[in-house]
């Protein structure tokens, strides 16, 4: 994918030297939907960012100043959807960098290349109905709340080893109701386009 810079970020593949930053925020995972991800320790790490730095969909979230690696977001991978021209998004912030806008500013980001570079038509979001951070997000970057799916999913089991289901709320936007509400989600990003920074890899 294309470098994107923001006015504090830079949105990049994953790369080598990314496994200490990344087993930061995944050797405990807050949110229940990246359960899977957990990380045992740094070996994992690093076997993970190689993976990671071979999906075109998987993007690092760095801070411009230090480089360090703050987070991460999906969305654009090949055969992700029946229907090429729909895709899922989704974002992970390690859990020390919240409350600073971060993630808003990197998935606007993320959301606008995926409409405007690769032409995308739907992006859709999985939410679960506790999560009110992310539920907040997406209404912040105006996508619309489609439906409730209810115990659609489960990431853990109770003490018997039953699966626990919950509740998981999908979130959308169009293309053009991205156009239109340009100006409601503050599309003045201030984005830029890293010259010869282009990757290409296999999308999971």
């Amino acid at each position: 994918m294309q470098i994107i810079e923001t006015d504090r970020l830079i949105l990049r593949p994953f790369r080598e030297g990314d496994a200490v930053d990344l087993f930061a925020y995944l050797r405990a995972p807050t949110a229940t939907c990246f359960l899977s991800l957990k990380l045992a320790d740094l070996a994992e790490a690093e076997i993970e960012v190689k993976k990671r730095a071979l999906d075109e969909g998987s993007v690092a979230i760095c801070l411009k100043q230090t480089g360090q690696v703050i987070g991460d977001l999906f969305g654009g991978g090949a055969g992700e959807d029946e229907d090429a021209a729909t895709t899922s998004v989704g974002w992970n912030l390690n859990p020390q960098f919240g409350g600073q806008g971060y993630a808003f500013e990197a998935a606007r980001a993320l959301l606008d290349h995926l409409f405007r570079a690769k032409g995308f038509r739907r992006l859709y979001a999985y939410v679960e109905d506790h999560n009110k951070p992310s539920q907040r997000l997406c209404e912040k970057l105006c996508m619309r709340r489609e439906g409730v799916f209810v115990e659609f999913v489960s990431f853990t089991k109770d003490d018997a080893g039953n699966p626990i289901y919950e509740n998981t709320m999908q979130y959308a936007i169009l293309r053009r109701e991205w156009m239109s509400d340009a100006v409601a989600i503050g599309q003045s990003l201030g984005m830029t386009g890293v010259a010869g920074a282009e990757t290409s890899g296999s999308g999971a």
